[in-house]
């Protein structure tokens, strides 16, 4: 048995952080799979903050509410951008 009289030190490694477009194509890909219109959902939830938007499927849900939803809406908006040329 370990003596009682030292302190014990315990760690928990940080979870990395998903990236934002990684995080929106699981989303995405799961709503699909479940039958839903994936941009709709995403916009309702991104508008309301309700995360019933989304589904549980692939644990979308739990991974849409780690990202901020002003990051979503840039992450969705740097996207446009890119595809349209602007930059």
């Amino acid at each position: 048995m370990d003596n009682l009289n030292n302190t014990q030190y315990f760690t928990v490694q940080k979870e990395q952080p998903m990236p934002v477009g990684d995080v929106l194509r699981i989303v995405f890909q799961a709503l699909s799979e479940k039958g839903y219109n994936p941009v709709n959902q995403i916009v309702g939830y991104i508008m309301s903050g309700v995360p019933t938007y989304i589904t549980s499927h692939k644990n979308a849900r739990s991974l849409i509410m780690k990202v901020e939803r002003d990051e979503l809406v840039e992450e969705v908006l740097r996207a446009y951008i890119r595809n349209h040329s602007w930059e």
